[in-house]
Parts: structure tokens; C-alpha cells; sequence
């Protein structure tokens, strides 16, 4: 069964939707600025004063890895939420309209991106200065090289499948990609590198569900507003908030339990002002209590207000927290870890 979109009505073509229309692309834009701006300076910044060197390059590393973490964020929470779209009473009688996908243009960030890191590892770790410095054969040769394939293949894959008719099937190549992250953060030379990587697959999946999942909830929010579809909206939201309680808990206990492997106890406190590691780590915690504290006062008004979608003012500002706890994390990957065993 297809379903169309109505014509929009005089109210639809002049009234709120356009007025607001501006501001928000204004929004966006000042969030992805200052988001790009803390991926590039954020490692300077992190390092300074502490001695440790930076590696060539770092501030674009930490780019990369941030529009590679945000294109994640985005396929992944778009299947998602359509799930619970598809599982909330009445969805199978009459499926409800959904807005469009973003999930093919995310996956080509995410594929220029990994593109981008694969030329990076591909040249010895650095920043390559021209065609000749890239060696795209010894990409076979290496553990990182075949992680940097994996996952600008996983990229492909997973925008033709967004591109399909199934879309549900780019599931397989986008969890390839958050096996390749967990695997290339957690090195062989590392100890116990299984358990690290094991602690950052959950992490960095349920990281993607919440932030990427809130930010395609409150499209599809706006997609109903006004129609008859907008009932399920409450609902909808009600449901994505139950599963972000879990999420949560298990994004705190993975990040608590990777710290601690990378920073005894009794050197944390020391680290997270003496070292860019620990100084970054310290931002992106702080962020996280933002988020947190954000989604408890739309939790409340979801279960509490008049109008339960008056939560969607406090979740908006959540969508920009974790905005900038993901570029706070691609700079996390391109600052040194100060391990101690």
C-alpha cells in the first residue's frame, strides 16, 4: 500500500511552517559550525599546557571521525524510531507517513569521511600532501588499513540499501561499521583489546540510538503535527523515552568502564585536568549530564503536562547537546590515550 502526502492547505504554504522554516536552517547551521569548529580546535586546545605532542593533522582526524560518527547516529536512529513508529497500536491497520529519509545522504558523509580516514591511514597516519603520499595497496597489509576499507565499503553498502526498497537491510553494513570503530579504537597492542572493544561496540551503539533516534522522533513529530497521525505522537515519544532510559544507563556503565581501564582510580582525577585525554573526556562527561539532565525535564513534562508534547522543547536542546557530545568524541579519537597498566 502507498501512501501520498496530502497537498498542503493555506496553512501548511504560509503559516507557521515558513515563518519557522529560516530559523531552524539557521539552527542547524550554527550547530553543525560549532560542531566542525570543536572537532578542528578541540585537540589543540585539549593539548595545551600539558606537554604531550600533537599528532600531524589531528584537528581533521577529529573532523572525520565526527562526520562519520553523526552519518551513524543518523541511519541507525532512522530504523530505529521507524520500528517503534511501526510497533505503536494501529500501525499495522493504517501505516503512518514517515518524513523523508536522510539516511542516504548520511551514509555519502559517512563514506567521504571514511574515504578521508582510509587516506590517512593509508599514508602512514598522516595527513597526505598529495596522490603520491597515499599507498591504497598497503591499506590490504595492515589491521587499520582493513578496518578503513571495511568501513568505506560498509558505507557504500549501507547508502544502496537506504537508496532500496528494503532500507531495513543497511542494519548489516552499518553494524559492520560499528564493529570496525570498536575494533580500530581498542589496537592488539592493547591489554585485554577484546574487552575494550567489546565496552565501545555498546557504547557507541546505544550512543547512536539515543542521538540519532531522538533527532529523527522529533521529524517525524513534525511530520504529524496537525494531522491525524498526531495523536501518536505523545505515544511515539513516550515509547523512544522508555528505551533512552536503558540506553543510557548502558552508555554510563560502557564509558564508565573504558575510563577506568585508561585511568586508574587513582589517577583520574590528576588526568582529567593534566592530560588532553582526560581534559576531553571531562567535556564530554559534562555534556552527557547536560543530555541527561535534559531528558528527565522532558520525561516530566511527557508525563506530566497538559500537552505531553511540550516535551519536544526540552528534547530540541537535547538534540544539540549531543550535537556537540559526538564532536567532543571525534576528538576524543585523535587526542593520545594515556593508558597506565
Amino acid at each position: 500500500m502507498t501512501l501520498t502526502q496530502p497537498p498542503p492547505g493555506p496553512a501548511d504554504r504560509h503559516g507557521p511552517v515558513r515563518r519557522t522554516g529560516a530559523g531552524r536552517a539557521v539552527a542547524v547551521l550554527v550547530l553543525v559550525a560549532v560542531a566542525a569548529l570543536t572537532a578542528l580546535l578541540g585537540p589543540s586546545a585539549a593539548l595545551h599546557g600539558t606537554g604531550e605532542a600533537e599528532a600531524p593533522g589531528a584537528g581533521g582526524t577529529a573532523l572525520l571521525r565526527t562526520v562519520l560518527f553523526a552519518a551513524l547516529c543518523i541511519c541507525v536512529g532512522e530504523l530505529f524510531v521507524n520500528r517503534l513508529a511501526r510497533s505503536l497500536p494501529g500501525a499495522d491497520a493504517a501505516p503512518r507517513l514517515l518524513p523523508r529519509s536522510w539516511s542516504p545522504l548520511a551514509a555519502g558523509a559517512g563514506f567521504l569521511s571514511a574515504l578521508g580516514l582510509a587516506a590517512i591511514v593509508a599514508a602512514g597516519n598522516l595527513v597526505p600532501g598529495d596522490g603520491a603520499d597515499i599507498d591504497v595497496g598497503g591499506l590490504h597489509a595492515s589491521r587499520d588499513g582493513k578496518l578503513a576499507l571495511l568501513e568505506v565499503n560498509a558505507f557504500v553498502v549501507a547508502g544502496l540499501c537506504a537508496a532500496s526498497r528494503r532500507p531495513v537491510t543497511q542494519v548489516w553494513p552499518l553494524a559492520a561499521v560499528v564493529v570496525a570503530e570498536a575494533l580500530r579504537a581498542h589496537p592488539t597492542t592493547e591489554h585485554t583489546p577484546l574487552t575494550g572493544a567489546g565496552l565501545t561496540l555498546v557504547h557507541l551503539t546505544c550512543a547512536a540510538l539515543w542521538a540519532g533516534g531522538l533527532l529523527h522522533a522529533l521529524r517525524v513529530l513534525r511530520l504529524w503535527h496537525g494531522r491525524p497521525d498526531a495523536a501518536a505522537g505523545a505515544a511515539l515519544l513516550g515509547l523512544y523515552a522508555r528505551v533512552a532510559v536503558v540506553l543510557l544507563a548502558a552508555i554510563t556503565a560502557t564509558g564508565v568502564c573504558s575510563s577506568l581501564r585508561r585511568m586508574p582510580p587513582e589517577t583520574i582525577l590528576e588526568q582529567l585536568t593534566g592530560t588532553a585525554y582526560g581534559r576531553a573526556l571531562l567535556a564530554k562527561v559534562l555534556l552527557v549530564a547536560v543530555v541527561t539532565a535534559l531528558a528527565v525535564w522532558a520525561r516530566r513534562r511527557l508525563r506530566r503536562a497538559a500537552d505531553p508534547l511540550t516535551a519536544c522543547t526540552p528534547a530540541r536542546a537535547e538534540v544539540v547537546a549531543l550535537g556537540l557530545a559526538v564532536a567532543v568524541s571525534g576528538v576524543l579519537t585523535a587526542l593520545p590515550v594515556p593508558i597506565r597498566w
